[in-house]
């Protein structure tokens, strides 16, 4: 497991777990960020990271997805 920060642009990936305190971890349910969720990480643009989750695109920033295990 590790960090959303640390996975390569390109890499298909699957939740293994969301942390942080129970308003982040809700915010990020709601974005479809849930365990067992199948997600990309498209791209890194200056700190943000930009995941596609659910046919959708997401940027997040650095200190949420610190808070994303896969």
């Amino acid at each position: 497991m590790l960090p959303l920060t640390l996975a390569d642009p390109g890499a298909d990936l699957i939740v293994k777990r969301v942390g942080g305190l129970p308003e982040v971890k809700k915010h990020l349910e709601n974005l479809g960020f849930v365990v067992g969720s199948e997600i990309k990480v498209i791209n890194t643009v200056a700190g943000n990271i930009i995941v596609k989750v659910k046919e959708a695109r997401v940027a997040i920033s650095k200190e949420m997805a610190q808070k994303i295990m896969v």
